[in-house]
C-alpha cells in the first residue's frame, strides 16, 4: 500500500446542529412540538370546510398560517435527521429519531385537509381570488400544489395514507439505513464501514480494489434476501399507492413533484441511452488500454489513471480551491459559499455510524442548510465539496422564498451543485500542466460518466425492476440479473462483470429512499454543461441571471428559469448540447493517445 493510500486528511469540520436545538433533550424540541400541535388542531378547527368562501387576502393569511406551522415541523424534523445521519448506529439517536417522525406525522395529519381542500377550490374561483397581491404571492405555490389534483384521494383516505408511513415505507427505510451503517466489512484483517469499503474501489493498487469490490459483494450477498425483500416491499407499497391515485407509470409521481413532464424525461433518457457507444464505451476501452488489461473487471471502474499521482488534498486546501473558482465566477456567490466554512455548517468527518455518501440538507429557511461529506482528500471528494456547497449556497439564496417556496424539484436543485462542480474543475484545469491536464480531464469525464450514463442506467433499472414486480415479487436473482443487464448495456464491451457484481444494486440509498430520483442528476448535469456553453459565449449578464435563476427558489419551472438564456429543456436537441460536453472531452482525451 502507498502512502497516498494510507494517508488520511487531516483535521475535519463537525457541525454543530445547535442552531436547531442544543441537544435532543433540550426542553425546546418539546415545546416546540407541542406549539406546533395546539396551533395545527387550532388551525383545523378555524378554517376547514371555508376556504373556498374566503377572500383572496383572508385566503393568503391562511396559507402564511399554514407556512408558519410547516417551519417549526421542518426545523424539528431537520434535527432529527441530522443527527440520524450523523450517527445512526447510536440507539437513543435512533429512539429520538423515530419519535420525533411519529409526533411529525400525528401533527400534520390536522393539516392533511388543507391542501385537499385548496385542490377542490374551483379553478376560476381560485383566479379571482389571485388578483389580491397578498395572494398572489403564493401563485407558485398553489400552481404546483395542483399538478396532484387528478391523484387525489378522499380525506380519509389521504389521512391514512399518511399515518401508516411511520409502519409502512419509513420503517422499511428506517431497516435498511440502520442495517447498512451497522454492517462492517472485512478487509485484509480490518472491519471496515461500507463507505470506507467502497472508497477503496478508487484505490491505486489492484489487488485492493479486487478485494474491496469481492468484499463488498460477500457482505451484500450474506445480506441479499433482506435487501431484496425491502425493495420488494417498497416496490409492491409504491404500486399499490400508484394505482390508487391512477399515475400512469411507476416513475410519473417523481415527474410531477420534479415539475417536468413524463416526455422530458423520456426524451432524456433516450438520447443518454442512445449515446452510451460515444460516450462510455468509448471512454471505458480507452481506460482498458491505458491500464494495460485486456478487459476491465468492476473494480476497475474508478481505478486511477497510471500517471495520476493521486496525492492527498488536505481540507484547508480542498476549501481554497473551491472558494477560489467560486469568487472567480462571482463574489457573491464565493461570499455566500464562505458562510459554510466560517461557521459550524459542515460535517466532513469519517466516523462509524455516518450516513455514507454526501448531502445538504436545507432545514428551514429561518436557519440555514447543513453540508455532510465524507472526505477522504482525494480529488473526487474536493469535487463532491464543490457539487454540495453548491446545493447549500442555492438554498441559502432561495430561502427568501419561504417554506412552501424555497425548496426546488430534484431536476432543478441538481443545477447550483453541478455548475459549483463545473466551476472548480475548469478552475484547476486553467492551471494545470498538459500532463495534469490529460489526467483531470479522464477524471471529469468519469465523474461525468457516473452523473449521467450511471444514473440513466440506474433509472433504467429501477423502471425494470418496478415494471417486473408488478406482475409478483422478484427474486435476489432476477432483481440481480436486471442489474446486469444494465450495467452490460451502459458501461459496454470493455467490462467483463465477475458474478458477485450482481449484488452491487442493494447498496444504491436512492433506490430505497427516493425511487426515480436518480435520473435527476443526469438531467442537472446536462443541463449544466448546456449552461455552461452559453457562459463560456460570453452571454450579456450571465452572472447576474444566473444568480436570480438560484433566488427563484421553487417559484418558476424549467422552461421560465432557462429562458433567459436562450435554453429549451423540452428541445430534443437540448440533451445532445449537454451530451456533447462529454463527447468533447473523451475526443481530447482519445487525440492525446
Amino acid at each position: 500500500m502507498n502512502d497516498a493510500t494510507a494517508a488520511q486528511p487531516g483535521a475535519l469540520p463537525a457541525w454543530d446542529l445547535s442552531d436547531l436545538y442544543t441537544s435532543p433533550d433540550s426542553p425546546q424540541v418539546m415545546a416546540d412540538l407541542a406549539r406546533a400541535e395546539q396551533t395545527a388542531k387550532g388551525f383545523a378547527q378555524a378554517h376547514a370546510g371555508t376556504l373556498a368562501s374566503l377572500s383572496g387576502a383572508a385566503l393568503a393569511a391562511v396559507i402564511a398560517e399554514y407556512e408558519r406551522i410547516q417551519e417549526i415541523l421542518g426545523r424539528v424534523a431537520s434535527y432529527a435527521q441530522l443527527l440520524f445521519a450523523g450517527d445512526s448506529s447510536d440507539p437513543n439517536i435512533g429512539r429520538f429519531y423515530q419519535t420525533v417522525n411519529e409526533r411529525v406525522t400525528a401533527i400534520s395529519s390536522h393539516l392533511i385537509f388543507f391542501s385537499l381542500e385548496m385542490n377542490r377550490v374551483d379553478d376560476a374561483v381560485l383566479e379571482a381570488k389571485l388578483a389580491d397581491p397578498a395572494l398572489a404571492r403564493y401563485r407558485p405555490w398553489l400552481r404546483d400544489l395542483r399538478v396532484f389534483r387528478p391523484h387525489q384521494l378522499s380525506d380519509e383516505l389521504e389521512k391514512l395514507t399518511h399515518e401508516r408511513d411511520l409502519t409502512a415505507s419509513a420503517a422499511w427505510i428506517r431497516l435498511f439505513d440502520e442495517t447498512t451503517a451497522a454492517m462492517r466489512i472485512n478487509l485484509n484483517g480490518e472491519d471496515l464501514t461500507v463507505s470506507d469499503t467502497l472508497n477503496k474501489l478508487s484505490d491505486r493498487d489492484r489487488s485492493v480494489r479486487e478485494a474491496a469490490g469481492k468484499a463488498v459483494g460477500t457482505a451484500f450477498g450474506d445480506n441479499i434476501r433482506l435487501f431484496s425483500l425491502i425493495t420488494n416491499t417498497l416496490a409492491k407499497d409504491k404500486e399499490i399507492e400508484d394505482t390508487w391515485r391512477h399515475y400512469p407509470r411507476p416513475a410519473s409521481f417523481r415527474n410531477r413533484a420534479n415539475m417536468v413532464e413524463d416526455e422530458v424525461v423520456d426524451a432524456l433518457a433516450t438520447a443518454v441511452r442512445q449515446s452510451y457507444p460515444r460516450l462510455s464505451h468509448r471512454y471505458y476501452q480507452m481506460k482498458a488500454k491505458w491500464l494495460g488489461l485486456p478487459k476491465l473487471q468492476h473494480w476497475d471502474r474508478n481505478a486511477p489513471l497510471p500517471n495520476d499521482d493521486d496525492r492527498l488534498i488536505e481540507w484547508p486546501d480542498a476549501t481554497r480551491q473551491v472558494l477560489d473558482a467560486y469568487g472567480a465566477f462571482s463574489p457573491e456567490l464565493a461570499s455566500v459559499g464562505r458562510r459554510f466554512f466560517d461557521k459550524p455548517w459542515i460535517d466532513a468527518r469519517l466516523k462509524p455510524g455516518k450516513s455514507g455518501g454526501a448531502f445538504a440538507h436545507p432545514t428551514v429557511p429561518s436557519v440555514h442548510p447543513y453540508l455532510l461529506l465524507n472526505y477522504h482528500g482525494k480529488t473526487r471528494d474536493v469535487m463532491t465539496l464543490a457539487h454540495e456547497l453548491g446545493h447549500g449556497v442555492h438554498q441559502v439564496l432561495a430561502g427568501p422564498q419561504g417554506a412552501l417556496m424555497s425548496h426546488t424539484p430534484l431536476t432543478l436543485a441538481e443545477t447550483a451543485s453541478v455548475f459549483g462542480e463545473m466551476l472548480t474543475f475548469r478552475s484547476l484545469l486553467d492551471s494545470a500542466t498538459p500532463a495534469q491536464r490529460r489526467i483531470m480531464l479522464a477524471a471529469k469525464t468519469e465523474d461525468m460518466l457516473n452523473t449521467v450514463v450511471r444514473q440513466v442506467a440506474f433509472y433504467q433499472f429501477e423502471t425494470l425492476l418496478h415494471d417486473e414486480r408488478r406482475t409478483g415479487e422478484l427474486l435476489p436473482e432476477r432483481i440481480g440479473e436486471l442489474w446486469m443487464q444494465v450495467q452490460t448495456e451502459s458501461l459496454g464491451p470493455a467490462f467483463e462483470f465477475t458474478p458477485e457484481y450482481s449484488v452491487f444494486w442493494s447498496y444504491v440509498p436512492h433506490f430505497i429512499h427516493s425511487p426515480f430520483y436518480v435520473y435527476a442528476y443526469a438531467f442537472g448535469d446536462c443541463l449544466v454543461n448546456a449552461l455552461y456553453s452559453v457562459f463560456q459565449s460570453g452571454h450579456p449578464g450571465f452572472q447576474a441571471k444566473y444568480l436570480d435563476m438560484l433566488r427563484a427558489g421553487g417559484t418558476k419551472r424549467h422552461k421560465e428559469l432557462l429562458a433567459p438564456f436562450g435554453l429549451d429543456a423540452s428541445d430534443p436537441a437540448f440533451w445532445n448540447k449537454g451530451l456533447d460536453v462529454i463527447s468533447g472531452f473523451i475526443d481530447e482525451l482519445e487525440a492525446g493517445g
